[in-house]
Parts: structure tokens; sequence; C-alpha cells
């Protein structure tokens, strides 16, 4: 039974060093250094916020000194800022932009005849915490007609800041969503590009989605 005990230790340490060796990559003066891609740069697309609104806070959800809540599934979304070694990042500056559940935009120049929603902020800015980590309460976001035959997949769009980094402007799809297979955003990316895109479900109640994202350096 003890040696069985041993045999069983050593493989679990041999599995924990190679999953460890896999995520980790290189080592430099015996420490580990994590290299992970930066997150794929996207268009901002035409209906990044110009209404002046004082609400910008990380619950999308109600508007504050408003009544109600925002139509549609509430979802969660959280993740961690960190640059290409892993390190989180504290206080970047997490933009948040997105389509109401009926897809609609509030810009006004959004042609989309789906109704707006009052109660839906639409719109967030925050900035990350100590560990790189944010979050935001929201809705899904509804699907919308961008052009003849081609209807964006529900998604999030993202512009991230911090000195001594490059900008990412980027979108968050979500998984396996049937659209995200027709997108002509989406589907110019690689396969490992797409990857970094598309979020992970973490919890289904309350419906939760992670996404991490990656900065460049300057």
């Amino acid at each position: 039974m003890q040696n069985k005990d041993k045999s069983r230790r050593f493989f679990l340490k041999l599995g924990l060093a190679s999953t460890a060796s896999a995520v980790f990559g290189k080592s430099v003066h015996g420490q580990s250094i994590l290299k992970i891609n930066p997150t794929p740069s996207e268009i901002e697309g035409p209906f990044y916020p110009v209404m002046a609104q004082k609400d910008k806070d990380f619950d999308l959800t109600q508007i504050e000194g408003k009544e109600g809540k925002a139509k549609g599934k509430i979802i969660t979304i959280e993740g961690q800022i960190t640059d290409t070694n892993g390190v989180p990042l504290e206080d970047a500056t997490v933009d948040l932009w997105q389509a109401n559940s009926a897809g609609r935009y509030r810009h006004p120049r959004d042609p989309n005849d789906a109704p707006l929603d009052p109660s839906f902020q639409g719109w967030a800015i925050v900035p990350s915490g100590r560990e790189g980590g944010f979050r935001f309460q929201t809705v899904y976001p509804g699907t919308y007609p961008a052009a003849a035959g081609w209807t964006r997949p529900p998604h999030l769009h993202f512009k991230v800041s911090k000195l001594g980094y490059v900008e990412l402007i980027t979108q968050m799809y979500f998984p396996d969503h049937a659209l995200n297979e027709t997108d002509l955003l989406l589907q110019s990316k690689s396969t490992e590009e797409q990857s970094l895109m598309i979020a992970k479900l973490s919890s289904k109640s309350p419906e939760t989605y992670r996404y991490n994202i990656a900065l460049s350096k300057a």
C-alpha cells in the first residue's frame, strides 16, 4: 500500500510538472516565465458611445437614479488583465460597450429599428483591480444586421489601456453561437486568434463568462 501511495504521488507530481511546463514555457535563471499571446485586436466599430452619461459603472443592467432593470438575460462578464508574461496589470482602464438584448446600440447613428432600452446602461468604464481583475454585470447582447447577408453574432466591445502598454481594441464573442461560424470579422482571424476572442462559460448559475485580456508592452 505504501509503494502504491508513493507511485501515485510520483505520477501526480509528474502530471503537475508537465502541466506547468506547458503553461509557463521557458525558464530563465531557474524561474518559470509565463508567455501568452496578446489578445487579438479588432475594429472599434461605428457605435462607440458619443452620448454623455454619468453612470458608467460595472452594472449595466440598471441606470443610477432610474427605476427598472434592463430587458433580457442578465449575465456576468469577468476576467483578468495581464501583460504577455502573465503579470497582472492593476489600474488598467477597461472600457466596454455593447448592443442591448434586442441588438440596438445607444448611438444616434445606429440604423437598426430594434427598440432602445431606457433601463440599459450600454457603456461602462472601470479600472482593473490589484490582481488585474475586472467584472461587469450586463445583459446577453442581441444579434443585428450589419450588411446584406451578414448578421453579427452577440459580442461585446472592449478598449483597454494602461501607460506603457499598447492600447487594445477588441471584441469578445460568446461560445457555441451559430453565427460565430459566419461572422466576417471573427472568421477573418486564425483559429488560434478566434480561441482568444471567444469567452469561456465559467458558471451556468449565475450565468458567467470568463474573458482574459493580455496587453503588449509599448
